[in-house]
């Protein structure tokens, strides 16, 4: 009976986590949308979606506390339950970097772009789907597509170098450029950071399945 009732919760742990994984998303998304479209209502949903992920994150905490100290759980059930307090905090995180794009392109907002946003809605596209499959890859214990998602972080480091390459020469061809490529070089770097944590997802996820965790970049 209390095993039944252990697994109902789990179940809910992973509802939770999917609703967490979609704020995120939908938080990255509106945030680039803003960002090329110049729309500051856009951009005001994206920092309101932040305030939603740090409402789940809460909320996922009280439940996987509850798990623990309610259930005793077995070793792989405290895993898994660790390694959902650990993901639930790299979400957090994406939710504050997705926040932050959202202020730089509220400041962007007023005046015409330098060079057309190219690599940087790639790097969005990329991140979200990082972040989507690693917490797939939690609720349906997919080792290889997390380390898929592990892997795929290159793509994303090398748009990041994409448009920093492509900013630092405009920068050279006319100083003027300088305060607004710095500018979009950061939201570059906030979505290299994101596909960091993603990666950090996946960890988390392959450390639930097999007991091991593979350590690698750690996103701020």
């Amino acid at each position: 009976m209390m095993r039944t009732r252990f697994d109902r919760q789990l179940e809910t742990l992973n509802t939770m986590l999917i609703e967490m994984g979609a704020q995120t998303e939908r938080a990255i998304a509106l945030s680039i949308q803003a960002l090329k479209e110049q729309n500051v209502k856009l951009a005001r949903q994206a920092i309101a979606c932040e305030r939603e992920v740090d409402q789940t994150e809460k909320e996922i905490e009280t439940l996987c506390l509850r798990l623990l100290l309610q259930q005793q759980p077995v070793a792989g059930d405290l895993r898994l339950i660790s390694a959902a307090l650990k993901m639930i905090t790299d979400m957090e995180r994406i939710g504050d970097q997705a926040a932050d794009i959202a202020e730089i392109s509220i400041h962007l907002s007023q005046e015409p772009y330098i060079k057309k946003l190219e690599h940087i809605p790639q790097m969005a596209q990329a991140t979200v789907k990082m972040v989507t499959e690693s917490i797939d890859a939690f609720v349906h214990r997919d080792l290889a597509l997390a380390r898929e998602v592990v892997d795929y972080d290159d793509v994303v480091d090398g748009l990041f170098d994409a448009v920093k390459n492509d900013l630092i020469a405009l920068i050279g061809a006319d100083s003027a450029n300088g305060i607004q490529a710095i500018d979009l070089i950061m939201v570059a770097k906030y979505l290299e950071r994101i596909g960091d944590h993603a990666v950090n997802i996946a960890q988390w996820v392959a450390f639930s399945i097999t007991g091991t965790h593979d350590g690698g970049e750690e996103a701020d």
